[in-house]
């Protein structure tokens, strides 16, 4: 393994429900101490390294957690062997856990740093490779000791939440120079000055901007996210020019597109038209001057792509390919970063040509609310499909027929698109109600009901479920399907 560096954040990924279950542990209203471990895989980004919590092992009072013999409190011998032997074979974290008291404001005390001087040598000889960590808890403050191969120790900048809402721990209260800018009243109005500082500050990645991903851009431009990668392959052709936001005929080249041309010139003209990365791009720039836009003009499926998108705040996925839900279902989930699925679809009946249905979906996809793949989302024939190349699938009679080109309405993607940008704009400010469930929400404006859908979650599930083989965050310990 590469050797790790001190010299950039290190942060903590905690989902919600673990937080809870370690939180209601450390602090029961005793006003007394108690330890466990967080269990952690680990992610190098761009912008630093991400321990990602896997799962919280809980000590038990006068069993695993008893007086100590130069401190107050320690882990029994036996537990922290049974817990770093786990994370050794399992190439994972080790991070101590322990409470003092107080509210917004945490350190370790002398003793506890003695302790770590004492022991986490011999634990890093254990942990073969690996780095391990101790981790003390306030009510509403963390601060983090992180030892590295060969000795070398870094301090944790910071722990984040995910859940229904992000939120976020430091060692102590940190004074943030806020921005204001007049522009944005009227919307800071319901989330704050400083909620729209988290919004300049937010990183997102959109996966495809096309007709539903032109209006993500749009709405995340002008609500004032401050950073972007766009993903795309493909160019602007005549017929999108309705559905793409403030789409030009010059970026599809439409006084050619319209003319009967030979197969070669239209292929040659479809070469020449403009990217949708790009459109989306200006039109982001147009919106906020200030943002900070990467447009990737290629396919999600690429690992040099993947590479870009594992330090993002939230991920929009308006692509519908299988391959590409696959990916962002498993990054979801072994990197813990939160998501949404969205989409719009037209269902005829193939023989009288009578429309069935119409219906739009918005998807949220986290680490603990089931997967796309336990709910039926991922179908493997259309993987199988996508997976190999246009000759094969021809010969293999996949195709027996010119493509069929579905519907595709801009009104019915504003459906998806607007639910999806207000979810993330209340999770990443703070405003949503926590104790309501993640749902998926369909809409069929032909009938004007609108259903919730409670996602389906099987502990046996090899990308969110709970056992050993779950890729769940393992971070760059394991393989993504780049199928």
């Amino acid at each position: 393994m590469a050797e790790f560096s001190v010299n950039v954040p290190w942060q903590l990924i905690l989902p919600e429900g673990l937080y809870r279950k370690l939180h209601a542990h450390l602090f029961p209203g005793d006003g007394d101490e108690h330890g466990a471990v967080i269990v952690a895989g680990i992610a190098r980004t761009n912008q630093g390294v991400r321990l990602l919590a896997r799962d919280v092992r809980l000590a038990v009072d006068g069993k695993d957690y008893v007086p100590g013999r130069r401190g107050y409190r320690m882990l029994k011998a036996e537990f922290i062997r049974e817990q770093i032997s786990h994370c050794r074979d399992e190439e994972l974290v080790y991070l101590a856990v322990h409470n003092h008291g107080g509210y917004d404001q945490v350190a370790f005390s002398s003793d506890d740093l003695a302790s770590h001087e004492r022991g986490y040598p011999a634990l890093l000889d254990i942990a073969r490779g690996m780095p391990i960590g101790a981790l003390v808890f306030a009510q509403n403050a963390i601060a983090g000791d992180i030892w590295l191969p060969g000795g070398k120790r870094v301090a944790l900048s910071e722990a984040k939440i995910v859940g229904r809402s992000l939120r976020k721990l430091t060692p102590a209260p940190v004074k943030r120079h806020v921005h204001v800018d007049f522009a944005y009243d009227r919307q800071a109005r319901l989330f704050g000055d400083a909620g729209q500082d988290i919004l300049c500050k937010s990183k997102v990645c959109i996966i495809g901007l096309g007709g539903a991903g032109s209006l993500l851009a749009e709405y995340l431009g002008r609500l004032g996210v401050g950073n972007f990668i766009l993903v795309d392959p493909d160019r602007v052709d005549i017929t999108n020019l309705p559905r793409l936001v403030a789409a030009r005929q010059v970026d599809a080249l439409a006084w050619l597109g319209r003319k009967r041309l030979p197969q070669w010139m239209r292929d040659m003209v479809g070469r020449l038209c403009r990217p949708k990365v790009d459109m989306a791009k200006r039109n982001i720039l147009r919106a906020n001057p200030r943002a900070n836009v990467t447009s990737i003009f290629g396919d999600f499926v690429d690992l040099e792509v993947v590479k870009q998108i594992l330090d993002c705040d939230y991920l929009f996925l308006a692509a519908d390919s299988a391959r590409a839900r696959l990916l962002f279902n498993a990054i979801v989930h072994q990197y813990l970063i939160p998501g949404v699925q969205v989409g719009a679809k037209v269902s005829t009946d193939k023989e009288s040509g009578n429309i069935n249905d119409v219906f739009a979906v918005t998807r949220t996809v986290t680490s603990e609310a089931g997967c796309m793949l336990c709910n039926g989302l991922i179908n493997a024939s259309r993987l199988q499909q996508e997976s190999i190349s246009e000759k094969v699938r021809k010969a293999q009679a996949y195709v027996d027929e010119p493509g069929v080109v579905a519907p595709s309405v801009i009104t019915l993607n504003a459906l998806s698109t607007s639910q999806a940008a207000n979810d993330f704009l209340f999770y990443m400010t703070g405003l949503r109600n926590q104790d309501v469930p993640v749902r998926y929400l369909r809409s069929h404006p032909i009938t004007g009901r609108v259903f919730q859908d409670t996602p389906r979650q099987s502990p046996e599930c090899t990308e969110c479920g709970t056992s050993s083989s779950s890729r769940l965050a393992r971070g760059d310990q394991c393989c993504l399907p780049m199928v």
